[in-house]
C-alpha cells in the first residue's frame, strides 16, 4: 500500500493537541511515544501498571518461564553430546535438574515489574503524564480516572482519545478461578511449588505453550483440547509435529474432548468433560481465549461501534466509528499480537496528528508459537491459500539435515516456503526448531517487499547455520527460464 497522508475527517487535529491514552501496554505507550514526538500534549490512563497485560501477565512472564523449561530440554541433550557431570559419573548416578518454581516465578514476577519500570522511565523522559487509574470515556473528547482508593474522578480533556484496554481471559462459569487450583495463566506466577498433575484445557496457542513448558518443567500434564489436534489453526504439518513431540516427552492429549467445567476435590480438582468422563489432577488451567476491555468505558454512549464479540471496530488507521476516537490492540481483535499492537498504537497517531502514515497491512506479519519446537510463520498459510483458490508450489525440508542442527544435536523442525509457481513470489512460510522466532525475519523480509525464492536463494548464508536451509528449501523453488 502506497504512503497516506491524514485525510479528513481529522485533519483539523494538529500536533499542539491534547491526546488521552486509556491503556499502557504496547499499543498504548508506542503511541505514546509517537505522539510526544509530534508535539502533542500526552495522558496515559493505565490502572495495573506500564506495559500491560503483555508486560506484567501475560507476553513477559510466560516467555520467561518458557525459556527456563527450554534450559531444561537442552540440558537433556547433554549426554549425547558427551557431557557428563564429574561428580556423578564415578559413582553410576545419572545426573538430574529438577525446578524450583518459587525462584522461577520469583524472577519471572522481577524480570516484568523491571521491564515495566523502565517503560515507565521511557514514556516520563519523553514528557508523557502517567496517571494509574481506571478510565472511562465521557463522551468523545473527555475521558474521567477514578484513581486507585476510589478518589474522586479527574476529568481530561481530549482533542483526540486512543483507546488500548487489551483483553482479558475468557472465563467459564462452571469453572471460575480460585488463584489456587482452578487457574487462568495470569495466576500461574504465584505457584510455590511444581503441580504434580496439570490439566491445561485449551489447544490453542496458550494452551500449548504452557503444556509444552511444564511438561519440560517436569510436570505430569495432561492437555484437553475440544479438536482433533493440537494448535489446530495452525499450519498441519507443523501441528502434527508438535504433537508427536509432545506425546513422546510424556505428556497426554486428549483430543476431540471438551471440557464443560472443573471443581475443586480435598487436594486438587476434577474437570468434566462433555462426554461425561473426569480427569482428575492437582491444578487445572484454562486457556480458552480472552474477551476484550471494553465493558464499562462508556464506549458506545461515545458514539463507537462494537462488533458482536464486544471488540472495537476500527479502520486500516485505527479510527473508530466516532471523530477523534482511535483504537489499537487486542481490544480491537485484529490480530492478538503485541508487535501489531504497537503498530496500531504507532499508525493511530501518526494519522491523527497529520503525520504520513501507511495502513495497517498483516501480510507481512510474522508469528511465534513458544513452544520446544518454536513454530513461526508470516504470510499466507497452506489453508489460507487454498481456500483462495490460489495456484502455489511449496517445498519443504526437515532440519534434521541441517550440519548445524547435528551439532546441536536437533531433530524436531522443518522449513516450508509457499511461492508463486510462475513468478516465485515468497507467498508464505512456516519455520518449525529451536529459535523459529529469530530465523523467520529474512523470510519476513521477503513476504514483506514481495520478493522471490530466486531472491531468497542468491543471498549468501554462514556455513554452517540453520538459516542455510531456508536457502536451501528456496534454490528447491527455482524454475529454470527458457531464452
Amino acid at each position: 500500500m502506497g504512503v497516506v497522508s491524514t485525510p479528513a475527517p481529522d485533519a483539523s487535529v494538529n500536533p499542539a493537541s491534547r491526546v488521552v491514552i486509556v491503556g499502557g501496554g504496547p499499543g498504548g505507550y508506542e503511541a505514546a511515544l509517537v505522539a510526544r514526538r509530534l508535539g502533542a500534549d500526552v495522558t496515559i490512563v493505565e490502572r495495573a501498571g506500564l506495559g500491560g497485560a503483555a508486560v506484567l501477565t501475560d507476553v513477559m512472564p510466560s516467555k520467561t518461564l518458557i525459556a527456563t523449561a527450554e534450559w531444561l530440554t537442552i540440558a537433556d541433550r547433554a549426554p549425547e553430546l558427551g557431557i557428563r557431570a564429574d561428580n556423578l559419573a564415578a559413582s553410576g548416578a545419572e545426573a538430574r535438574h529438577y525446578i524450583d518454581l518459587a525462584a522461577v516465578n520469583t524472577r519471572v514476577k522481577a524480570l516484568a515489574a523491571a521491564q515495566s519500570a523502565d517503560i515507565r522511565a521511557r514514556l516520563e523522559r519523553e514528557g508523557v503524564r502517567i496517571l494509574l487509574g481506571e478510565g472511562r470515556l465521557d463522551g468523545p473528547q473527555r475521558v474521567l480516572v477514578t484513581t486507585p482508593g476510589g478518589v474522586a474522578d479527574e476529568a481530561l480533556e481530549a482533542d483526540m482519545i486512543l483507546v488500548a484496554t487489551g483483553a482479558t481471559p475468557r472465563e467459564l462459569p462452571t469453572a471460575r478461578p480460585d488463584g489456587e487450583r482452578i487457574l487462568t495463566w495470569t495466576q500461574l506466577y504465584d505457584l510455590t511449588a511444581l503441580p504434580e498433575k496439570l490439566i491445561v484445557v485449551g489447544s490453542g496457542v496458550t494452551g500449548a505453550e504452557f503444556a509444552g513448558a511444564y511438561t519440560s518443567l517436569g510436570a505430569d500434564v495432561t492437555l484437553v483440547s475440544s479438536r482433533d489436534r493440537v494448535l489446530p489453526g495452525e499450519d498441519a504439518d507443523a501441528a502434527e509435529l508438535l504433537e508427536d513431540v509432545f506425546k513422546a516427552r510424556g505428556m497426554h492429549v486428549l483430543s476431540r474432548s471438551r471440557a464443560e467445567g472443573a471443581r475443586r476435590t480435598a487436594d486438587g480438582v476434577v474437570v468434566t468433560l462433555a462426554d461425561g468422563r473426569e480427569v482428575e489432577g492437582s491444578h487445572v488451567l484454562f486457556a480458552v481465549g480472552s474477551i476484550p476491555t471494553t465493558t464499562g468505558l462508556g464506549l458506545e454512549e461515545a458514539g463507537v461501534r462494537l462488533s458482536p464479540s464486544g471488540h472495537i471496530q476500527v479502520d486500516k488507521v485505527s479510527r473508530t466509528s466516532a471523530r477523534g476516537i482511535y483504537a489499537a490492540g487486542d481490544v480491537t481483535g485484529v490480530l492478538p499480537l503485541a508487535s501489531v499492537a504497537a503498530t496500531q498504537g504507532r499508525i493511530a497517531m501518526s494519522h491523527a496528528l497529520g503525520d504520513a502514515v501507511k495502513p495497517l497491512a498483516l501480510r507481512g506479519v510474522s508469528a511465534n508459537i513458544f513452544t520446544a519446537p518454536e513454530i513461526a510463520t508470516v504470510g499466507l498459510s497452506e489453508s489460507r491459500l487454498q481456500s483462495m483458490g490460489i495456484q502455489y508450489a511449496v517445498s519443504m525440508l526437515p532440519i534434521a539435515r541441517n550440519p548445524r542442527a547435528k551439532m546441536l544435536g536437533v531433530r524436531e523442525g522443518f522449513i516450508k516456503i509457499f511461492a508463486h509457481p510462475a513468478s516465485g513470489q515468497v507467498l508464505g512460510a512456516v519455520l518449525v526448531g529451536p529459535r523459529a522466532s529469530e530465523s523467520v525475519f529474512p523470510l519476513t523480509l521477503a513476504v514483506t517487499h514481495r520478493m522471490t525464492t530466486d531472491q531468497v536463494a542468491e543471498a549468501v548464508t554462514v556455513y554452517p547455520s540453520m538459516s542455510g536451509t531456508i536457502a536451501e528449501v528456496a534454490r528447491m523453488l527455482h524454475h529454470r527460464t527458457e531464452d
